[in-house]
C-alpha cells in the first residue's frame, strides 16, 4: 500500500542508514522540482526511514559528520533519532537497503520472506543500472503511481541479480569515528544509488 517505503539498515543507525534515509528523500523532493511538483508532498509519494541492527544508539541523534553530509547536501536531519531494527519494520517495506551483506543476511533471517525486497545498497546501484524502466507501470507523480512503480522495479532488480553474487564493493564502509573526508566518501556511495532510485521512480 502506498507511499511507496523504503528502508535502510546499518549497525547502529546513525552514520550510514540515517544518511542513505535522509539523502534518499531529498532526492525525491529534488526530482519533484524538477517536474514542476510540490517538493513537499515527497512523503506522500515515498517513505524513506531506517534502523540498527544493534540498539546501542537508540534515542541518539545522528553522529555530528554524517549530520553535516546531509545538511551539507540540502537535506533535512530534524526529527531524526536512532532505533533498533525489528521485524515489523521489514514487513512495512516495499524495498529493504542495508550497508553491508551481512546485514542483508540479518534481515533475511529475520524476516525470510523478505528476501526478494532486501538488497545490500551498492548491490541495489549495479542492479538498477540495468533494469529496462520502460517496462515499467507509467510514472505518475502520485501515491498510487510511485508505489506501483516502486514495487515493479524492485521485482525487476530481484530477477535481475538471480545467480548472481553481492561483490565486497558494494559493502558501504563504516565510517564511525573517522573523519569527514570518509563520512563524504560514504554519502558520495550512497548519493550513487538513491539519486538512480529516485529518478527512475520519477523521471
Amino acid at each position: 500500500m502506498p507511499p511507496f517505503t523504503v528502508l535502510h539498515v546499518c549497525m547502529g543507525n546513525i552514520c550510514r542508514s540515517p544518511m542513505a534515509e535522509r539523502l534518499l528523500a531529498l532526492a525525491v523532493r529534488e526530482r519533484l522540482a524538477r517536474r514542476g511538483e510540490d517538493p513537499a508532498r515527497a512523503e506522500e509519494l515515498l517513505h524513506s526511514h531506517s534502523a540498527g541492527t544493534g540498539g546501542w544508539h537508540a534515542g541518539e541523534e545522528m553522529n555530528p559528520p554524517a549530520a553535516r553530509q546531509v545538511i551539507g547536501r540540502g537535506g533535512a536531519v530534524e526529527g531524526f533519532a536512532a532505533r533498533k531494527l525489528r521485524s515489523d519494520h521489514i514487513d512495512a517495506a516495499d524495498l529493504v537497503l542495508t550497508a553491508t551483506a551481512d546485514q542483508q543476511e540479518y534481515v533475511v533471517a529475520l524476516r525470510p520472506d523478505a528476501a526478494a525486497r532486501t538488497f545490500v545498497l551498492g548491490e541495489f546501484g549495479r542492479l538498477l543500472a540495468a533494469v529496462d524502466v520502460a517496462a515499467l507501470p507509467a510514472a505518475e507523480a502520485t501515491p498510487q503511481g510511485v508505489y506501483a512503480r516502486g514495487v515493479a522495479l524492485v521485482a525487476a532488480a530481484h530477477d535481475n541479480r538471480l545467480g548472481a553474487s553481492v561483490l565486497p564493493t558494494d559493502d558501504l564502509d563504516d565510517p564511525w569515528g573517522r573523519g569527514d573526508q570518509c563520512f563524504s566518501r560514504v554519502a558520495d556511495e550512497i548519493e550513487e544509488t538513491v539519486h538512480p532510485l529516485a529518478a527512475a521512480l520519477l523521471p
